[in-house]
């Protein structure tokens, strides 16, 4: 598919999704948004893609925020509206794909952009890379997941402290506090995250998509995490990979999982 504010490709199971505004920091605007989703969606779909990897174009910013033109008008009922559909179709539909997601951050991550990367399974930084939620400066908050997903990162203590300061806060700062996993070199931002993503697909598809889910459940309050654990764990040992994966253990090979 062709879209205008971002660039999808798919390369070795690997889809590689790219927010291409570059002469606008890649700030996330309508459009952006709603390829985001349309890109997450249909990767879910794909047996083909084994991972995504979520970055900016070029290497000043992943996402440096919202495209603040398109709201400064809004009132209330459009702000809510504007937040709810937000989370519904991208932040949460990249949380809770089956699919693992890492985000690559080059350069800064601010705003909605740090919201986008959180909603992300695993971060990878540049070391130049700054990242922060400053919507208070314009007397707003975060409204795509960020209070949540950042004090369950980071911790109650430390998510009131960035984002009422809404100061940016440093790469090495960031690792130091949880909130991302690997800080590296910026010429190395890209290989970090495919090292992951390659670990990852010669796993069993559906076993990461269920631990995907399972984790998940761990911060949601209005379900039993370890409910949902054991019955992600019983679906996994109906699966074709389950099979595979004993019989290699025990022939002392390695794997080959068809994601049945």
């Amino acid at each position: 598919m062709t879209y205008s504010s971002i660039i999808s490709e798919l390369r070795n199971q690997i889809l590689y999704i790219t927010i291409n505004r570059e002469n606008k920091l890649n700030a996330l605007n309508k459009e952006t948004l709603s390829e985001l989703a349309q890109a997450i969606a249909s990767a879910q779909n794909n047996e083909g893609v084994r991972g995504i990897l979520l970055t900016g174009a070029g290497q000043k910013a992943f996402v440096a925020g919202a495209d603040i033109s398109e709201f400064a008008e809004f009132d209330g009922v459009q702000g809510e509206e504007l937040a709810r559909h937000g989370q519904e179709t991208v932040f949460n539909a990249i949380e809770q794909s089956a699919k693992p997601v890492i985000a690559a951050i080059n350069g800064f991550a601010l705003g909605g952009g740090l919201e986008l990367a959180m909603a992300c399974h695993m971060r990878i930084v540049s070391d130049n890379a700054k990242l922060g939620l400053p919507e208070v400066s314009l007397g707003l908050i975060p409204g795509y997941g960020g209070t949540q997903r950042l004090t369950q990162l980071v911790g109650k203590g430390r998510a009131i402290e960035i984002i009422t300061t809404g100061e940016m806060i440093s790469a090495t700062q960031a690792e130091s506090i949880g909130l991302v996993n690997y800080v590296v070199a910026p010429e190395f931002l890209i290989v970090k995250a495919e090292e992951l993503l390659n670990k990852i697909k010669l796993r069993a598809p559906l076993a990461v998509a269920s631990a995907i889910r399972s984790i998940n459940a761990s911060a949601d309050t209005k379900i039993d995490g370890f409910e949902i654990e054991i019955r992600e764990f019983g679906r996994c040992f109906n699966t074709q990979d389950f099979k595979e994966g004993t019989a290699a253990f025990i022939e002392k090979r390695k794997p080959i999982f068809s994601g049945k």
